[in-house]
């Protein structure tokens, strides 16, 4: 880590492998890694960082054949890309750290925390965020609706549909045979997802994200995420749909920060109580509420 530091100090923003860092900060307490969606990049989450305590430090990750990485080959199964993307991110994950993703990002998040801690030493995230993304289970998608099976007229239509992609990218032919084999390589990582059956839930506390009129990723499919993490800490819905992260930014981080200081919290107790006998188990103090309990800041009623 100290060498990746001393070669990239001067840069703004700093840029090693996958991650972008547009605001570094030397001795930062904490580490916060944004995913995006299919199709998309780091730009998602252009100027969030901002938003966040000047002593954090937010990293955007980019999967291979966008951005700065426009010439690396797009992997299309998420064992692929969670391996590659593991392996840039261990030299960060030195310090207390959170994962937030969105859509894709939200599965490449969450399979990234199954396989931390692990080897290389890193420790697992201190908290998880899955936004606009369905646990397995939740759907299944019939081989012919799989997305990354669609002939190309089918998939630019499909896109359209669900927004969140600049209209040119999708009329141009040009920029489409530049940009389609991106989209059809992240489509492929999520419809052909199969995480390994029989899981425990995770432990890491979980906080869910999502859009009220989200067609494409209901609440209710969002309220399963319950069933897979021991540490629930809600529901978070917004108005919009898929994409309801653009426009309500400042809403959304300000739950981020909030329920990573919660995850905390209950990390603390959990190694306060693991060390200090006591005479039976019960619930840790101020944890997370009972699964399908939501809360919905900014939300329609």
């Amino acid at each position: 880590m100290s060498q990746l530091r001393t070669a990239t100090a001067g840069r703004r923003p700093l840029v090693a492998g996958a991650v972008t860092c547009p605001r570094p900060v030397p001795g930062a307490s904490f580490r916060l890694f944004l995913f995006h969606h299919a199709g998309g990049s780091h730009l998602l989450y252009r100027g969030w960082e901002t938003d966040f305590p000047a002593d954090w430090e937010v990293m955007l990750v980019d999967a291979p054949g966008r951005a700065h990485l426009l010439g690396e080959r797009p992997l299309d199964t998420s064992e692929e890309l969670v391996g590659h993307l593991r392996r840039d991110l261990l030299p960060w994950l030195d310090r207390p750290y959170a994962f937030f993703g969105h859509s894709m990002g939200a599965l490449v998040a969450y399979e990234l925390t199954r396989r931390l801690p692990g080897g290389g030493g890193a420790p697992a995230p201190a908290w998880l965020g899955l936004s606009a993304c369905g646990p397995a289970g939740s759907r299944d998608l019939p081989r012919d609706q799989r997305r990354h099976l669609l002939p190309d007229a089918e998939l630019r239509d499909r896109i359209r549909q669900v927004g969140g992609t600049p209209p040119n990218l999708l009329d141009d032919d040009d920029l489409w045979r530049l940009f389609g084999p991106i989209f059809r390589s992240d489509f492929a990582v999520v419809d052909t997802w199969e995480p390994v059956p029989g899981r425990p839930p995770l432990t890491v506390p979980v906080s869910v994200f999502g859009g009220h009129q989200d067609d494409l990723v209901t609440p209710d499919r969002l309220a399963h995420w319950a069933d897979h993490a021991r540490y629930y800490l809600g529901l978070h819905l917004y108005r919009g749909d898929h994409f309801y992260l653009s426009g309500q930014q400042r809403s959304v981080t300000r739950q981020i920060v909030a329920s990573i200081r919660l995850a905390l919290r209950i990390g603390g107790a959990l190694r306060a109580a693991s060390s200090t006998p006591a005479p039976a188990a019960g619930p840790v103090s101020g944890a997370a509420p009972a699964p399908g309990v939501a809360s919905v800041p900014g939300a329609v009623s």
